[in-house]
Parts: structure tokens; C-alpha cells; sequence
């Protein structure tokens, strides 16, 4: 993979997680701390980045200017949202937001964004980050007048949401822009205990994919701030992280106490999630991946296939799975308004499940069950898999422990990395 194994977590903070003796409530092992218990859990909840800033009275933001890239999920735990917070608050100076996909708001489906506005509840300029990228992205932080960019966004744990490359695009040009930059934690909602999947081959590098990660990063948004600042970027940003408190990396989203808000459009849940990073694959096939229905990413189909899709899939064994033959009638996307046959994913273990894996075999599956099986014609799959290799070796005829097997020596290069910059037990 080529990574420089710089490390910044070795450089004593300057440009790492908050120091310890400028900020104490930003740094320390994390812990369980008090306040309301997870649910069903009986366990202590988790306090957020931001709730972490705030508590301490914005001390990494005094006498700075501040602009927040943000979205719907930036939200306290009263489900106030943290701009909202902020902008009422005289002891930060916000002045700008910026938007990525869908938008500040959030009024904007895959593909889109909102613009350049100036947001009606606060009053301030929100402007657009989403296809920004460089210096242009740098001029639009020049223009706003910030002194520092803090970013808090909810991930979904997959390499091909784009929010993650929003914080890699937003650190490369605050960087150009010589701004300071500092990233609210939240939790990965479907665990922080391993990488999975392939790693990204830099030749085919997009928004769903700039830098080799896996497709399954096993990290949060901080930890990944640090990988990008110590690993990736050419000129490292003035990078503060303020972490989370009573999160460990085998909590899944449901145990940290915090209000679930949809990332974007067709992420509605946590369990979406849980099996995004697998079965988003679909994007780079001629079936529906979910899109337009309740349910999307867990239902998967296409006009033509029947039961025997489901039967195969079952036939697997894959761990912490099942898979019910479904039909489903997309109300917009691929197939809007016409009846497809296919599966829903049902987790009942999801502490074995692996996603990526189990994308790999219903890929695998599909192709074996159903003659109309296509890739899309801009072999859009290699891109969401980070390289060639996924797709012509299912071609090939490989089955699912050849496929996975073909990734594992890039997977354990990577984890390697990775360990340098995790946070969290």
C-alpha cells in the first residue's frame, strides 16, 4: 500500500488529539462515564465530541473564528443540533456552515446537495462542499473567513460513504487555506473491532474512495482524521481531535444511549447500516439495491429472479445471516414502480455477521441464480471494491472464500496501519 507509517499520535499532541494540559476534558483513556443508560443496556451512555467541547466551554475554539461542517446528525444528545447550539451560545464565534452531500438540512437525495444559502433559523452563510475538493474548496474556506474548520458528522463505517472523503477533502484544503482544523467524535455505529474487506487500490481512486482504507474501516471519524493526517495527506492540517467518552469498540450504535438521525436518505436506521458496507455493492450491478423502498440495502432484487437467489444465498451458510425471498415495488431508482423479486437480509447474529463477506456471496449467488445478472456498463463495482479484482474473479467463476481470500495479505497490511491511530479499547 505505500503508507509512510508517520505517525501522529508519537508527536505529543501537536498535531493529534487534544493535549491533556490544554484541554483535560478532551483527552485520557476513554471510560464509562455518568449519565442516561444505553438502551437496554444497563450501561452508562456515551458523551459525544462535541458534548465533550461544549462542556468545556469551547476552550479549543476561543478567540477563533468558526465555521462547522455539519448535517442533520450533528446533534446533541436532546436531539438539538449542534449549529443551533453554537450560533445561540457568546462563547464561540460561529460564522459559517458548510454543507456536504444532501445537504446541512439534509434536503437532498444521493447525488445532490443544497447550495449556497444562508440558513433561515440561524441567519449564517452555508455553503457548499460536495464535489469541492483542492484549492477550490481551500478558496471557499478563505472566503468565509474562518480561522477553523471543525467537522462533525455520524458515519456509517463503510469506505464508500462519502462523508468520510468530505473530512479528507475538507483537512487537504483547510491545509491549503493554512486553517486550523478539529473533529467532533462520534461512534462507528456498527462497531470499531476490525477492518474488513479489500483495500483500495490508489488507481482507482474516487469520492467513494480516495486513499487505501478498507472497505470496512472498523474506525471512527476521529481515528480516520489522524490515519489521513499521518498516512495520506501531503501537507498535514493543524489537526485537533476531541474524542468520546464511554465508547468502546465493541459497542454497536443501539448501546451508546444516543438518538439515531439518518446520515442520509437511505440510511434510515442502524441496522441499515450494519449492513451497508457489503451490500452497497449492488450499486455496481444491474439490480436494486433497496433504493425507493423501506428497507433499502437489506432488500435486493431484480425483475426476473425468483426463490432459487434466496436458496443459494442460504445454501452458504454465511454466519449471523438468513436471507427470505422478497418482492418489493421501488417507489424511485432502479425498477421505480414495478414488482422485483429478490432477498431480505435478516441479522439474527450480528456479532458474527460480516458484511462484506456476505455481500461477496450474494454477488456470487446472484450471478450463479439469475441469467440476467450484469454489471453496470461503467464497472462502477470496481470503484465501490478498489480495484479490478472483485469483479473478474467472480466472472471467473470464483466462489466466496476465493474472492475474500484474494484481499486478506492488502487487508493485513492495513490493519497494521490502522492499529497506530485507534483511540479506543
Amino acid at each position: 500500500m505505500g503508507l509512510s507509517r508517520r505517525s501522529l499520535l508519537a508527536a505529543g499532541g501537536a498535531l493529534g488529539a487534544v493535549a491533556a494540559t490544554a484541554h483535560p476534558a478532551t483527552a485520557g483513556t476513554p471510560g464509562r462515564e455518568a449519565g442516561a443508560p444505553g438502551r437496554g443496556t444497563g450501561r452508562h451512555r456515551v458523551r459525544t465530541g462535541f458534548e465533550r467541547l461544549a462542556a468545556d466551554g469551547y476552550a479549543p475554539l476561543a478567540g477563533q473564528r468558526v465555521g462547522v461542517v455539519t448535517n442533520p446528525t450533528g446533534v446533541t444528545p436532546d436531539a438539538r443540533h449542534l449549529v443551533d447550539v453554537m450560533h445561540a451560545d457568546e462563547r464561540v464565534d460561529l460564522i459559517a456552515v458548510f454543507g456536504p452531500e444532501h445537504g446541512f438540512r439534509g434536503t437532498a437525495q444521493a447525488g445532490g446537495s443544497e447550495g449556497r444559502y444562508d440558513d433561515p433559523a440561524t441567519g449564517l452563510p452555508v455553503y457548499d462542499t460536495y464535489l469541492k475538493s483542492g484549492r477550490p474548496l481551500a478558496d471557499v474556506f478563505t472566503a468565509s473567513g474562518v480561522d477553523t474548520v471543525v467537522f462533525d458528522i455520524q458515519d456509517a463505517g463503510a469506505r464508500f460513504y462519502t462523508y468520510i472523503w468530505t473530512l479528507y477533502d475538507c483537512m487537504e484544503a483547510a491545509a491549503l487555506a493554512g486553517k486550523r482544523f478539529v473533529v467532533l467524535d462520534r461512534p462507528n455505529p456498527v462497531t470499531g473491532r476490525a477492518a474488513l474487506g479489500p483495500v483500495l487500490d490508489r488507481a482507482f481512486a474516487t469520492f467513494v474512495g480516495r486513499e487505501p482504507i478498507a472497505q470496512a474501516h472498523g474506525m471512527t471519524v476521529a481515528e480516520l482524521a489522524l490515519l489521513f493526517n499521518g498516512e495520506f495527506l501531503a501537507a498535514p492540517v493543524a489537526l485537533e481531535t476531541v474524542r468520546m467518552t464511554g465508547w468502546r469498540r465493541s459497542d454497536f450504535f443501539d448501546s451508546t444511549g444516543l438518538p439515531w438521525v439518518p446520515p442520509s436518505p437511505n440510511m434510515p436506521t442502524p441496522e441499515t447500516a450494519l449492513v451497508y458496507s457489503g451490500t452497497c455493492l449492488f450499486e455496481g450491478t444491474n439490480l436494486s439495491e433497496g433504493r425507493g423502498t423501506t428497507r433499502p440495502f437489506e432488500l435486493l432484487g431484480a425483475e426476473g429472479i425468483d426463490r432459487r437467489w434466496a436458496e443459494a444465498a442460504n445454501a452458504l451458510g454465511l454466519p449471523g445471516v438468513r436471507f427470505r425471498e422478497a418482492y418489493f415495488a421501488p417507489t424511485f431508482s432502479k425498477f421505480q414502480g414495478k414488482t422485483v423479486g429478490g432477498v431480505q437480509l435478516h441479522v439474527h447474529d450480528r456479532e458474527s455477521f460480516d458484511p462484506v463477506r456476505t455481500g461477496i456471496g450474494l454477488l456470487v449467488t446472484a450471478r450463479r441464480s439469475w441469467s440476467g445478472f450484469a454489471w453496470r456498463p461503467d464497472n462502477w463495482i470496481d470503484k465501490l471494491t478498489g480495484s479490478t479484482r472483485v469483479r473478474t474473479l467472480i466472472d471467473a467463476g470464483a466462489d466466496t472464500d476465493e474472492v475474500v481470500g484474494a484481499w486478506q495479505a492488502g487487508l493485513k497490511a492495513f490493519r497494521a496501519v490502522r492499529k497506530e491511530y485507534l483511540l479506543y479499547r
